[in-house]
Formats: structure tokens, sequence, C-alpha cells
């Protein structure tokens, strides 16, 4: 590790450096100069550190001034206290095909990047968005006494989402311990432009319409962006990955061995689709049940 051989300073008293000053030497195994009343190019750099560091504290300052509005004004909407944890839910998938749901996390200070989640949906008609959300929740919530349970709940759709939400909710939550979470819709608005989403609460079904001026509504949006963003990521890497991995590699129960058996046998998916139960059977190390969930799950795909 480098250290310097100085240290300019903007300013402090000589005496209070001597701690410092023998510490770094220890680190250092040199003395390590503290340079004050500088001039010239060396007063240029610290006019700009000084600048910088001006600079930098303001923007953070007003960063946390913004998220304080921007929560204080959700709580206000919605007629709540000391929200302290929120999650989003959103759906992406490609004609159907591939799904994925994102569950992003933002406590008071922003996103909680520590508490994202992907779920891969399985098992649904696809294209189904409110099956896919019913399976998303059902398994974010599969036991609400269990883990962290959000003081909000951002639906990215509009009442057909909302009802899944209120449907598994309901049922998790009935005989739990802890408190259900506030469910709230955001339905995009006319021409799907931002600043004209309609909020819907959870059961009751209020609706809110606000001003993109709203830090409340700002807050929401940056949510729901953020959850569609990961959503959209997660679904791309789940596409890549189908691209680039052979469907025999996905089959259950088919180690390396029969993989290689398969192949040496048909030659590639695309011929070992076309096979039949009995072909496949004929395959050494394949019995007639095995061949039988070979060919159905290609044929599922």
């Amino acid at each position: 590790q480098l250290y310097p051989k100085e240290i300019i300073l903007n300013g402090t008293d000589e005496g209070t450096l001597d701690p410092l000053r023998e510490a770094l030497a220890k680190l250092s195994l040199h003395e390590v100069k503290f340079l004050l009343n500088v001039r010239g190019e060396r007063a240029r750099y610290l006019k700009l550190a000084t600048e910088n560091a001006v600079a930098s504290l303001n923007a953070k300052l007003a960063s946390a001034l913004t998220a304080k509005q921007r929560i204080e004004g959700l709580e206000r909407i919605l007629q709540i206290k000391n929200v302290q944890h929120m999650e989003c839910f959103d759906i992406s998938h490609t004609m159907g095909e591939l799904t994925v749901a994102s569950c992003v996390s933002f406590n008071r200070d922003g996103p909680d990047k520590q508490h994202y989640r992907r779920f891969n949906i399985s098992g649904i008609t696809p294209g189904d968005d409110f099956a896919a959300m019913h399976q998303v929740l059902s398994r974010r919530f599969k036991d609400p006494d269990e883990g962290i349970v959000p003081d909000i709940v951002f639906i990215d759709g509009g009442k057909g989402q909302l009802k899944q939400a209120e449907e598994v909710i309901g049922d998790l939550f009935a005989k739990a311990k802890c408190q259900a979470p506030l469910l709230v819709a955001v339905a995009k608005g006319e021409g799907r432009k931002e600043g004209l989403e309609t909020l819907i609460r959870g059961y009751s079904h209020e609706q809110y319409h606000l001003s993109l001026e709203d830090p409340g509504l700002q807050l929401i949006l940056h949510i729901r962006d953020e959850s569609h963003r990961f959503a959209i990521t997660g679904h791309r890497g789940r596409r890549l990955k189908a691209r680039t991995t052979s469907p025999l590699e996905e089959i259950p129960k088919i180690g390396p061995k029969r993989r290689k058996a398969l192949l040496m046998r048909f030659g590639g998916a695309r011929e070992l689709m076309r096979a039949s139960v009995e072909e496949i059977k004929k395959v050494p190390g394949f019995s007639e049940d095995l061949a039988q969930s070979v060919y159905d799950y290609l044929h599922a795909l």
C-alpha cells in the first residue's frame, strides 16, 4: 500500500497533527510531511480539492433532503406514518416466454439492493401476467412471520394485478402474527405517459391522481421504474442463457454420461426431439420411464 510523502491541509493546529504524523510514519516506514499555507501549484490543488469536497457535501445534503421530502410526501399521500421498508413487483417476458418477476426493496434512504430478488416464473399459461404476479407474491410471502415484511407493496399494474395481490396477501396473512403490508397498484396513464399514473389502494380501491411535481409520486415512480429495470435485465439474462444452453443440459435426471449417450445416438437436441419414446429407450442406460421423462420434458418446451 502506498502512502504519500506530503499531505496538504487547508488549515489546522500544528500540534494536533503529531499523533497522525506518528501513525503514518509507522505504517509507511517513512516521514510524512504536513504542509500548511502553501502557494503556487500546491495552492491550486488545495483549492480544487476544497471546491470538490464542498460540492460533494452539498450534493449529499441535497440528496438527503430530497429523499426526506419524498418519503414524507409518500406518507402524506397514503396517510401512514414511519414507513421504513417498501417493495415493488414487476413482470417481464417476451411473447409470454421465459417470464421473470422482480422484487426491488427501498428504505428511507433509497434502494436497498441487498434485498433485491428475481423469480423465474414457471407452470403458468404463457403471457398470463396475473398468474405470474400471483405466483411471485405467493413465493415471496409464503411464510409471513419469517423474514422482513415491508410496510408497503407496490404493484406495477392496474386493478387486475392488484386483485391478485389482494388474494395472496389476504390468504397468507390471515393467520400471521405480523401485520400485512399496505398494497398500492401503480397503473399507467393514457398513452403510458409518465405523470399520468393512477395509484390504487388495496381493498378500498381508493384512487390518487397526483402531479409529477409531487415528491411522493416521484418516489413511487422511482421505485416502479427500478422494479421495471430489474425485471427486464433479469429476463434478458434468462433469454441469453436459453440461447446459449443446450436443452439437453436442463433435462432432469440426465447427467453428463447419459447426455453423451444421447448425443452419440441422435447427434443433437433437434434430432432427439424428433425421436419417439421407443427410440430413446434403446439408448444404453435408459429405461422406459426415463425415456418417457426425456420425451415429455423436450415436448413441453
